[in-house]
């Protein structure tokens, strides 16, 4: 396993938060194998560092993999200074658990929460090619010309976007439904494609990443992955 910073290692041991893990290796209260490290940025191996604080070794947490149905106004980072509801709390786990990738807190669907910084770097890393599916309604007739405009692509500030796969579900003058697969999202990539289309987005859920569906999970609901869709995610493409 490739070296991973130190004061995140500590933090996903449950040791404190990964600020004031900080400060304990600046105190000089962590070794590892038998050093003190007391300066950062300072990198350790889990899985082959002894790695102890204050003379007590550390364990190598339990690696989890969750996925949940996030509910609409909650958010995917474990900070948030304005005290919303984080995805984290929805799930009854005693490990120190983070978001593998976001969704914004309008967005409902399919996230991963996970203790592991590997598995969560390749479903956020464009190299991996995974392929996430989205239901988005918007204000609206999506007409045949606005599709095949979709499909060519749309320019956005970091470069073409464009998904892999477009089906119209349902198109009325009042509003359209589509499924849409995206490889790698932009920051608000569907919200600003459809703006550039004159569309407002009304609703906007993730259903699948890669081939995990959130299918018979009610909203807010939560299900360990199965060991085949751990391995299938930790497979170099998908």
């Amino acid at each position: 396993m490739a070296n991973e910073r130190l004061q995140k290692i500590l933090a996903a041991a449950g040791i404190d938060s990964r600020r004031n893990c900080e400060q304990l290796i600046l105190q000089g209260a962590v070794r590892v194998n038998g050093k003190i490290v007391d300066t950062l940025p300072a990198f350790a191996d889990v899985e082959t560092d002894i790695i102890s604080v204050d003379g007590r070794k550390i364990q190598r947490p339990k690696k989890v993999y969750f996925l949940l149905n996030k509910p609409k106004g909650v958010i995917c980072t474990n900070d948030d200074p304005g005290g919303r509801r984080k995805a984290l709390e929805l799930i009854d786990c005693r490990e120190r658990i983070f978001c593998a990738g976001r969704l914004d807190t309008d967005t409902t669907g399919a996230i991963i929460l996970t203790n592991d910084s590997v598995l969560a770097d390749r479903l956020t890393h464009p190299r991996y090619n995974l392929e996430k599916t989205y239901i988005v309604t918007v204000k609206g007739k999506f007409t045949p010309e606005i599709l095949a405009k979709l499909k060519k692509g749309v320019w956005l500030a970091e470069g073409k976007a464009a998904p892999s796969k477009i089906k119209v579900l349902k198109a009325s003058e009042k509003e359209s439904t589509l499924e849409l697969k995206i490889k790698f999202g932009m920051n608000r990539e569907i919200q600003r494609i459809m703006a550039k289309l004159g569309f407002k987005v009304r609703a906007l859920k993730r259903t699948h990443i890669g081939r995990i569906s959130i299918e018979r999970l009610p909203v807010g609901g939560y299900r360990q992955l199965t060991p085949s869709e751990i391995d299938y995610l930790k497979k170099e493409k998908n």
